[in-house]
């Protein structure tokens, strides 16, 4: 049954999966993408013959009747993925003033492993991990537990920072930091990011943390493979310069090659801001384009991908996290003495149990006023000083690495750079920041982004539209999906996908 046309602006993570769950209840789906790869945050590249991730470097609750596991069952491609364990006993190690606190996964371990960090801090480690289970359960899509979302507390550690209720919660000072220590994760900000954020993505990786052996990429691929199955397409190398509207909807889009596609439904997986660019209708409204122009975006990102000397460099299976001074609050603001104030450094997966790591990457924050004298250049034409200040960064970054891992530049064969340029150029995201709009608890609803639009059949998903990460990602594109198939049908897929 052909229930009418769709087209979807982007092939990032948020519109694959509304391409596969449409395509699946019988909408006739056409992807258009860019660039020359799809995947959005996860692409992966190659230099030399090592391989690297640009966004999703690991995922969580993927173990058996976990929330991420039963969504890529829903969208048929977790038996496609080869996944690696990240070590149960600290996936996540944090370092502060260089003492290092290791994460371990599930609920009894972990209120083991602090407790013996912070013997005086039993209850209320205890106390903490059971509010993070709750906020993170309270929502039914978070939990894909149909009709059972809990409003008030959604509603409560929304509105609340995560500062704010952690120093309510714990009261030695340096446990507070800890718990923070995988804050890079979603660029929070002090007295503004709010507390339901943390909750996810800690219950997230806390119930089992993975890498994709090989690179997220995989993931991409078997959305595409199984978006075909269902009689979809994808076309690559084909930017939308307008969404084409009559007085009352959208009837298609424009392609920069000069191309018209009529749709009857249109998904853009795009920053809000570059949706508004290709917009020119009355029925979006002026003070909608001010509120867009005004959103807060996380910081951007600086990253350099390292290929190691062969065999030098032991498969490191946990994510760590370091920082300078006691806190990771803060990292975003810093001056050229004081960066960088923080990093993350993780390995690639590139076989099953790897022995030695083949390549890593090491994330700073980064600030996109730092690029300014670039921002009118492209990727591959910046020029000498751009290429000299990321050769500048990259070796103040590995010097702070060396600290923690002395000898590692010794190890290193190649290096290669990114900025918050390259984000901007590779992904459309406002001023380069490494997670789109930012959750701030100051502006209350007005830095919400919704899937609706003012234009009745045209749709927004994606990292913007609930939250990023590869949970919020798909959490988002069943919101989307819900407006077309209906919320109760998408829970009953769900549940039969659990099934069978």
């Amino acid at each position: 049954m052909n229930r009418g046309s769709c087209i979807i602006i982007g092939s990032g993570l948020g519109g694959l999966a509304c391409g596969v769950i449409l395509a699946k209840n019988g909408y006739d789906v056409t992807i258009l993408e860019q660039a020359a790869q799809v995947g959005g945050c996860l692409q992966c590249f190659t230099r030399r013959g090592v391989k690297f991730e640009t966004g999703m470097h690991f995922i969580g609750s993927v173990d058996d009747g976990q929330v991420l596991a039963r969504m890529l069952n829903y969208l048929g491609v977790r038996d496609e993925l080869a996944l690696s364990s990240l070590d149960r006993d600290g996936y996540d190690v944090v370092s502060l003033c260089g003492d290092q606190f290791k994460f371990p996964m599930g609920r009894e371990r972990f209120i083991e492993q602090f407790s013996s960090y912070f013997p005086s801090q039993t209850d209320n480690i205890v106390n903490y991990y059971d509010l993070v289970k709750k906020v993170a359960s309270a929502s039914s899509l978070h939990s894909l537990k149909y009709g059972e979302s809990d409003m008030a507390i959604n509603t409560e550690y929304q509105l609340r920072s995560i500062d704010d209720v952690i120093e309510k919660l714990i009261d030695d000072p340096v446990l507070q930091n800890v718990l923070v220590g995988n804050l890079p994760l979603y660029a929070a900000v002090k007295g503004k990011t709010p507390f339901s954020s943390h909750a996810f993505i800690v219950d997230f990786y806390n119930q089992s943390a993975c890498r994709v052996v090989g690179g997220s990429d995989a993931i991409s691929r078997a959305l595409v493979k199984k978006l075909e199955e269902y009689g979809g397409k994808i076309i690559t190398r084909c930017k939308v310069k307008r969404i084409l509207c009559d007085a009352s909807r959208a009837t298609g889009v424009e392609t920069e090659q000069g191309q018209c596609l009529a749709a009857d439904y249109v998904v853009a997986d795009i920053h809000p801001a570059r949706l508004l660019e290709m917009l020119d209708t009355k029925l979006i409204r002026p003070a909608f384009r001010r509120r867009i122009a005004t959103l807060p975006n996380t910081v951007g990102g600086f990253s350099i991908y390292l290929h190691f000397k062969e065999n030098t460099v032991p498969y490191m299976n946990s994510n760590f996290y370091s920082y300078r001074g006691n806190t990771p609050w803060g990292c975003e603001e810093y001056d050229k003495s004081t960066w960088p104030k923080g990093y993350l450094y993780m390995h690639f997966c590139h076989t099953d149990n790897p022995v030695y790591a083949l390549g890593g990457v090491i994330l700073s924050y980064m600030r996109m006023e730092e690029l300014a004298p670039w921002f009118e250049t492209t990727v591959g034409r910046r020029g000498t000083d751009y290429e000299e200040f990321k050769r500048v960064r990259a070796e103040i970054l590995l010097s702070a690495v060396e600290r923690d891992f002395p000898g590692l530049r010794n190890n290193i064969a190649h290096y290669y750079t990114s900025t918050p340029l390259t984000y901007r150029d590779y992904t459309g995201t406002e001023g380069g920041s490494m997670y789109g709009v930012a959750k701030d608890i100051t502006m209350g609803a007005s830095c919400r982004v919704s899937h609706k639009t003012r234009v009745p059949n045209l749709f927004m998903t994606g990292q913007n539209v609930n939250s990023h990460g590869m949970l919020g990602v798909l959490v988002g594109a069943i919101v989307t999906c819900s407006e077309f198939i209906g919320n109760s049908e998408i829970y009953k897929q769900l549940s039969q996908a659990d099934n069978g």
